[in-house]
């Protein structure tokens, strides 16, 4: 396929309409949502409506996936995943094209909990992270945790989540789908934050006549993950890189492979600048904030607040970028 090809040939849900855009594919970028709080760390819905602006006017980014590891969504309280997804959702609705909210919990009937309810509002698809605490040792046992969670949204496209290097679950995705969609007729796709870009280019390779979606979501390494197949991104840098990282999937659908080179090393060049400094979702969510003028707020402990250095630092090496659009 040349770029172009790969772009033209995504998937089209074959799921009921949602409340988000009916019938629109998922591809392109897809923003992991931060967690907006109160300064006393009280989850701060008021802004959730000026962050869905920011995104489609200021980054261009029309998918979101809601309460993942960006989002602290494991540190939050079922009620707060629950009320995070209507406010995405309400806020969302003749904006965005999709939200996908992810539902995964250690605690299997939690996660029933929070695809009922994800179902109920509307959501565009579920998205399901590994347990990770008593952890599925082989893929039988972590399709039928997934099987149970999916059953309980049987009409709203399914994603599993895979980030091994926080879950700690390796099982391989390649072999993971194998026969999935006899067990889980709802899956449409997958999440993939790993570097291993052989396992992702067997999946697309074996899976094309499936159609399903993959969506890379280590961001400082999107290029690679295009040139094997992936048909778009989740990641935490779309809500402030989303415009520039844009016009790199332009360049490559176009095809002009250096432009789109030149694109991802100069994202890159930040994320490793600031990966250097100590760079998770705090930090996140200070970038966020002084880039688009919205408080997220600090993280919820264990994570502790950005630096006032490390603010400095991160702005001064993004001001100094000279991106090829000119800005």
């Amino acid at each position: 396929h040349t770029g172009l090809e790969v772009w033209e040939s995504l998937l089209s849900l074959p799921f009921p309409d949602s409340s988000m855009t009916p019938g629109k594919k998922l591809e392109g970028l897809v923003a992991a949502t931060i967690t907006p709080m109160t300064p006393d760390g009280q989850v701060n819905l008021s802004v959730i409506r000026q962050y869905v602006d920011y995104l489609v006017s200021e980054q261009n980014v029309k998918n979101i996936f809601v309460n993942g590891t960006t989002g602290e969504g494991l540190s939050l309280s079922i009620q707060e995943r629950k009320q995070l997804a209507e406010e995405w959702v309400r806020q969302g609705k003749d904006k965005l094209d999709h939200v996908i909210v992810h539902v995964g919990a250690l605690s299997l009937p939690e996660s029933q909990d929070l695809a009922r309810h994800a179902a109920a509002i509307g959501a565009s698809g579920i998205a399901v992270i590994a347990p990770f605490f008593f952890k599925p040792t082989n893929k039988d046992e972590l399709v039928a945790f997934l099987q149970k969670v999916a059953s309980e949204a049987s009409g709203v496209p399914f994603y599993y989540y895979h980030i091994p290097p926080l879950t700690g679950v390796k099982i391989r995705v390649e072999e993971l789908l194998d026969g999935i969609r006899e067990q889980i007729p709802t899956f449409q796709g997958v999440k993939f934050s790993d570097t291993d870009l052989l396992d992702l280019a067997q999946c697309i390779n074996k899976n094309e006549s499936e159609q399903f979606a993959f969506l890379y979501g280590v961001d400082e390494q999107l290029l690679g993950a295009l040139a094997v197949g992936a048909n778009g991104a989740v990641g935490s840098t779309y809500n402030y890189l989303g415009r520039k990282t844009n016009l790199m999937l332009q360049a490559f659908a176009k095809p002009d492979h250096a432009l789109a080179q030149k694109y991802q090393f100069l994202i890159g060049e930040f994320l490793n600048f600031v990966i250097k400094l100590g760079f998770g979702v705090a930090q996140t969510k200070a970038v966020m904030t002084f880039v688009s003028g919205i408080p997220m707020g600090p993280p919820r402990p264990p994570l502790v607040n950005a630096s006032e250095e490390f603010i400095a630092k991160a702005k001064a090496k993004l001001d100094s970028i000279a991106w090829p659009d000119g800005d």
